[in-house]
C-alpha cells in the first residue's frame, strides 16, 4: 500500500514539474528528425501482462525495422538529440506516466521485451509478482550498458547470455528484499548517478 501511494504522489508531482521540460524536449525531437515525440513499445509487466512503455523517441522512426532491440555503442539509428537524451536518462521520464497508470513503479525490476521474457519465463514468473520499475539494482549496475555492448563482437548474444542473466539475478534479489528503505535508497542512488553523471 505504501509503495503505490509513494508511486502516485511522486509521479504526479514529477510530471507536473516536468511539463516545461517535456515541451522543450518534444520540440527538439521534432526539429531533429521526422517521427513522433514519444516511443511506445510492448513490455511484459506484473503478472506477465503486456503493456506499452513510454519513452521519448531517441532513434529514427523506422529503427525497429532496421535492427535489433538491443542498442550497442554508437548505433546509427540514434538521433543527435536522442544521444543526449540517452546520456542524461531524460528519455526515461515519460515512464512516470506508466507509474501513474499503475503499470510500473518508481522502483522495481526493469520491464523486458516479450522475446527475452519468454526465453527466461520461469525466472520472470517469479520476478513479475512485483510491478516493474523505472530504476532498480540492475539499472544502477548497467547504467552504461549501451557502451558496454558496443565493445562486444555480438552485442545481442552478450546481452542474452551474460548481461540479462545477471539482471535477472538482481531482479530476483530485489523482489525478495523489496522494502520502503530499499526503495528510498535506490531512488537516492539513481538521482545521484543521474545528477553527477
Amino acid at each position: 500500500m505504501w509503495k503505490r501511494f509513494l508511486d502516485v504522489v511522486i509521479s504526479f508531482v514529477a510530471l507536473l514539474v516536468c511539463v516545461p521540460l517535456f515541451v522543450v524536449v518534444g520540440l527538439l525531437i521534432r526539429l531533429d528528425s521526422a517521427g513522433p515525440v514519444f516511443f511506445r513499445h510492448e513490455r511484459i509487466g506484473r503478472g506477465m501482462r503486456p503493456f506499452a512503455i513510454y519513452k521519448f523517441r531517441t532513434m529514427t522512426a523506422d529503427a525497429p525495422l532496421r535492427g535489433s532491440v538491443v542498442t550497442a555503442g554508437r548505433d546509427v539509428r540514434i538521433t543527435r538529440v536522442g544521444s543526449f537524451l540517452r546520456q542524461t536518462k531524460i528519455d526515461e521520464l515519460p515512464q512516470l506516466i506508466n507509474v501513474l497508470k499503475g503499470e510500473m513503479s518508481l522502483v522495481g525490476p526493469r520491464p523486458e521485451v516479450r522475446q527475452y521474457v519468454e526465453l527466461f519465463r520461469g525466472d520472470y514468473e517469479e520476478i513479475l509478482t512485483v510491478r516493474p520499475g523505472i530504476t532498480d539494482l540492475a539499472s544502477l549496475k548497467y547504467r552504461h550498458e549501451q557502451e558496454l555492448l558496443g565493445l562486444a563482437v555480438d552485442p545481442e548474444q552478450q546481452y542474452r547470455t551474460q548481461i540479462l542473466p545477471d539482471k535477472i539475478s538482481l531482479a530476483r534479489e530485489y523482489a525478495r528484499r523489496s522494502s520502503f528503505v530499499l526503495d528510498l535508497s535506490l531512488i537516492a542512488k539513481t538521482l545521484k548517478a543521474v545528477l553527477l553523471g
